[in-house]
């Protein structure tokens, strides 16, 4: 699973106010559960969309409740997400909150209506095997639009405690999924990412068993006026062949991969129950480096897993660059109550965010390589706002001079400040 994004955002939707915390696939969930609450005439409502990834992304998520409860007195705050979902209980007992829902019920409209007899409306997210009715969506700029193909996850790595919050794997029928990318493009929307808990596990329990690459097929075929289709998070080792060529053949597949990579010490990859090797992540990256060049690596990275020494992190370390990764999130390990690895020999506080900072540092420099290597390429983009755009590695460009949103550019890279690529328009 993508592990970014756990800082706070709030959408104004008056009279309606979410507060998204967490991965992209909750961003869908939560604009999804906005418009829900738009639909039913819902006022002064909040709606708290949590995270449980990490401890610390627990905390954001109480202190949010907090600040919503502190900054709307008077409003209906309802709370949702998986960090409810792990501990509906603790969170059931927070003063500020009126309305506390589980994931399996909070795409359902009627689920954001007052609550009758009890606060709490948390089922048993292992028992849900479909997904919910409407595909969850979420819209950035008008231009990118996410939307949510799979939920759920039936591994179980030792560190993670998502499944638990959002059950067992199932996936969008292929149907909903072309249909709904359809009429996101008849509405203009340029670019659309795929997202999920586990990705590349959509279609396993589907009639007939498809895989990621075939919907990519359908929807690249059926839906010929869409510019550009970017994948979130995939798992290394579920790249078949079919996915291998699709990525690397077709044009408008973003030249993008963000990859849960975890670690770079395959004893650690062991003890995390990940499923791929270091050396199967290296070929994996090489293979589709030298089959797209133009091809660009994200991927997510632990630092101080329970058991590191200082030579398996360094491993880590060396991982950036044997995978030639440009984008790196990184997490200090923190331990969920739950989980085989909060039971294992921990890395002390002090030295876990050592070396986080120091794989920080890393990262740094690999993006501002990535920078480096951009300058003098000409972009093709859509203008997501006035001055902001994505190439299709996801290279974050800027242009010093307005431009109009929605508008098609030639974008020449001219420099950068390390995090963002500076830009002028070419004819």
């Amino acid at each position: 699973m993508d592990m970014t994004g756990q800082h706070p955002r709030t959408t104004e939707t008056t009279p309606i106010q979410v507060v998204n915390m967490g991965c992209r696939l909750n961003t869908a969930e939560s604009e999804t559960m906005a418009k829900n609450a738009q639909d039913l005439g819902l006022e002064n409502t909040v709606i708290i969309n949590t995270c449980a990834v990490t401890h610390e992304a627990v905390r954001q998520s109480r202190q949010a409740i907090r600040k919503a409860r502190r900054h709307n007195p008077t409003a209906r705050i309802l709370v949702t997400g998986c960090a409810v979902e792990t501990d509906a209980a603790a969170f059931g007992k927070m003063p500020e909150i009126d309305q506390v829902i589980g994931n399996a019920q909070k795409l359902n409209p009627e689920s954001l209506l007052p609550a009758t007899e009890t606060q709490a409306q948390v089922q048993d997210i292992m028992a849900v095997r479909e997904m919910a009715e409407h595909l969850a969506v979420s819209t950035e700029a008008r231009t990118r639009a996410f939307v949510e193909i799979q939920n759920g996850c039936d591994h179980r790595c030792t560190f993670c405690i998502i499944p638990y919050g959002r059950g067992n794997s199932r996936s969008a029928p292929v149907g909903d999924v072309v249909g709904t990318i359809k009429r996101l493009v008849d509405e203009g929307v340029f670019e659309v990412v795929l997202t999920g808990v586990d990705l590349t596990s959509w279609g396993q329990h589907l009639p007939g068993e498809p895989r990621l690459g075939d919907l990519l097929q359908r929807i690249l075929r059926s839906v010929p006026n869409l510019q550009r289709l970017r994948l979130s998070s995939l798992d290394a080792i579920e790249v078949d062949p079919l996915l291998f060529e699709i990525i690397t053949t077709e044009a408008r597949v973003a030249p993008h991969l963000h990859l849960s990579l975890q670690a770079g010490d395959t004893l650690t990859l062991k003890r995390m129950k990940r499923r791929h090797s270091r050396d199967e992540a290296v070929d994996l990256c090489q293979r589709l480096k030298a089959a797209r060049p133009d091809i660009a690596f994200g991927a997510d990275l632990i630092a101080g897993f329970p058991t590191e020494t200082e030579a398996m992190f360094q491993n880590t370390l060396n991982l950036v660059q044997d995978c030639g990764l440009s984008y790196v999130h990184v997490f200090p390990y923190s331990p969920r109550p739950g989980t085989p690895a909060a039971r294992m020999p921990q890395v002390p506080r002090p030295e876990i965010k050592d070396r986080a900072k120091r794989l920080r540092e890393v990262a740094t420099k690999a993006l501002h390589r990535h920078l480096d290597h951009k300058i003098g390429q000409v972009e093709t983009v859509v203008m997501e706002t006035e001055t902001r755009a994505r190439a299709g590695d996801f290279t974050d460009l800027r242009c010093a001079k307005p431009l109009a949103v929605g508008s098609r550019q030639r974008l020449r890279i001219t420099g950068h400040d390390g995090q963002v690529a500076h830009t002028e328009t070419q004819p």
